[in-house]
């Protein structure tokens, strides 16, 4: 008998390559083209690091309480992970228990199938329709709980609120999770929600609108009753998932509400300034309000225009995968960045 008999097998999730070049323009994984809040720099020279022999506060007030009080909750309505990806798999392992098959969209984050199959979660997927819009339909089927991102990725579609709500009050039985990474960018946030949905979990994260990437901050925030089971669940594992950095650095982030405006205003302004640029070299999307756009091209292939642009050592995200390999996505950067991207597809393109 091998050993290898007893490995759990999966197929990974792929992540968006990570170039090192001096001179590049990196739009292919939805980071922040701008730094993180003034306060964060000033809490990375000021922090205390001979406290880094301790081990970090379990409960992590720190950033709860700063959370709660920013989003109008309780700080036991909030709980904190390693980014949202940490987040949403520790609900994978707290909500995803049963036997019924959970729901999402067939076109979604990659990584929702991943945490199903390493945790042996049946699944089973929907189709959006040819709008990329979630069919309401879909979820109104026995299931052991659903998930789907507001706005979607990687195609950018904003659901409204009232679609939200539908599914919710539709699945009393189920824990339903609204994976609002990139609300921020135009989105209808469904946290107005919680205060008459008891299965509701929003789940964000620093990594866009907050330009925190670099250290994995996530949150959710729903009824005290699902934060205490997924703390449980968290504390079987890992008590200490945050480390200290993160805690105190997340903390300013959320404090310095004026520049978080102001900088995602600057993201939403080169976005939409892009997508009249790329409508008038022969691009179709849908409207995106996230920090990307879902571009197709009327005539050049997208694997075509994805080779091309990485030569130029502009990068963007392309997925080979049925039904959306005609498209890439791209990434909203500073407005030089969008200037290059724009400048390159029309040599392209000529």
């Amino acid at each position: 008998m091998s050993w290898e008999e007893n490995v759990r097998k999966v197929v990974p999730y792929t992540p968006g390559e990570q170039p090192k070049f001096d001179r590049m323009v990196k739009l292919n994984t939805n980071e922040c083209p701008y730094p993180p809040a003034p306060g964060v720099r000033k809490m990375l020279q000021e922090m205390p690091y001979q406290d880094l022999r301790l081990y970090p506060a379990p409960d992590a007030k720190i950033l709860t309480e700063t959370l709660a009080e920013y989003h109008g909750v309780e700080p036991e309505q909030v709980f904190v992970g390693v980014g949202s990806d940490d987040v949403i798999s520790m609900a994978f392992l707290t909500f995803f228990h049963g036997k019924k098959p959970i729901l999402f969209p067939d076109i979604t984050y990659s990584f929702y199938p991943v945490w199903a199959e390493v945790y042996g979660i049946p699944y089973e997927t929907q189709p959006l329709d040819e709008s990329f819009r979630i069919r309401v339909e879909d979820y109104k089927k026995e299931n052991g709980g659903i998930i789907f991102p507001n706005p979607n990725a990687p195609t950018g579609v904003a659901e409204p609120l009232s679609l939200v709500e539908e599914i919710t009050a539709s699945n009393p039985d189920s824990v339903v999770i609204v994976d609002e990474a990139y609300v921020d960018f135009g989105g209808e946030s469904a946290l107005p929600l919680l205060a008459r949905y008891e299965n509701l979990l929003v789940v964000r994260t620093f990594s866009k609108s907050r330009a925190l990437a670099g250290l994995r901050v996530g949150f959710a925030i729903g009824n005290a009753k699902l934060i205490r089971y997924m703390n449980d669940v968290k504390f079987s594992v890992n008590s200490y998932t945050m480390n200290m950095p993160s805690l105190l650095l997340g903390r300013e982030a959320v404090l310095d509400d004026a520049y978080f405006k102001e900088t995602l205003a600057k993201v939403v302004k080169t976005r939409e300034w892009m997508k009249r640029e790329l409508k008038r070299l022969g691009f179709s999307f849908p409207d995106s309000q996230s920090n990307f756009i879902f571009a197709t091209h009327q005539e050049k292939p997208a694997e075509e225009i994805f080779r091309y642009l990485k030569e130029k050592h502009i990068f963007v995200r392309y997925f080979k995968q049925p039904g959306i390999d005609n498209y890439l996505r791209i990434s909203v950067g500073t407005d030089a960045e969008a200037e290059i991207l724009i400048s390159t597809l029309e040599e392209l393109l000529k």
